[in-house]
């Protein structure tokens, strides 16, 4: 669904992707592991269309998205979910999932959408702004979901999230993954969070892709080497 081939991204002449290579196939989870400041979060605007790309492909379901602007890869199949979560504060939990419709044929939010995230519908009327940073995240990922993407990413979907919300959006998107033809990739720090949704793991460092394993061979010991400082 995804395939990302040989990526180079640069800030004016200062080089911060160097040759990225990866794929994500349809209902597998992949993710980004790396310190601050490793390039996840450049990667991750860099396949949204935020971040020009200075050499390199992507593609999604074989089109090729690398020259395409934001809201045509949005058209073509990817949803991000940036750091922040960026959900609208003064509408309702209900008016932000409707601003993810707008290019959908219903304009009805899928019964599925509720049935993932079962707070969001007890909190339907409430404001955006009054719902906990745990609730923003699952109004944000339930918003990039009614876009019915094939690629969906999440750019450190547990920062600054308690613990008993984080278990309810790994619940939700390992369901998401069986339930959709889609390919979720997560950028994370937290490799207690991978290991529960990730299919594979890669490690980002220095702007390059350093280490891959499946999550049945992962060396966790080995990973926490590369997140700490």
């Amino acid at each position: 669904m995804l395939e990302v081939k040989d990526l180079f991204v640069a800030y004016g002449q200062s080089e911060a992707l160097h040759g990225i290579s990866f794929d994500g196939r349809a209902n597998e989870t992949v993710a980004i592991m790396g310190r601050n400041g490793m390039g996840k979060t450049t990667l991750f605007k860099s396949l949204m269309g935020v971040m020009p790309v200075k050499s390199g492909q992507i593609t999604v379901a074989g089109q090729d998205v690398t020259k395409d602007e934001s809201f045509r890869r949005v058209a073509k199949g990817i949803a991000y979910v940036p750091q922040g979560r960026m959900i609208f504060p003064t509408l309702t939990v209900e008016e932000n999932i409707e601003t993810g419709l707008e290019n959908s044929k219903t304009r009805q939010i899928p019964e599925d959408i509720y049935a993932l995230f079962p707070v969001l519908w007890d909190m339907r009327r409430r404001k955006g702004g009054n719902l906990s940073g745990g609730q923003q995240q699952q109004l944000a990922i339930a918003r990039a979901l009614v876009t019915d993407p094939k690629v969906l990413l999440l750019d450190e979907p547990t920062e600054g999230i308690q613990p008993s919300i984080i278990k309810d959006i790994a619940k939700a998107l390992n369901e998401i993954s069986k339930l959709r033809q889609i390919t979720i990739v997560v950028s994370e720090l937290v490799l207690s969070f991978a290991m529960v949704v990730a299919d594979r793991l890669f490690v980002i460092e220095g702007g390059r892709l350093v280490h891959e394993t499946a999550r049945a061979d992962t060396d966790q010991q080995r990973i926490k080497a590369y997140l700490s400082v």
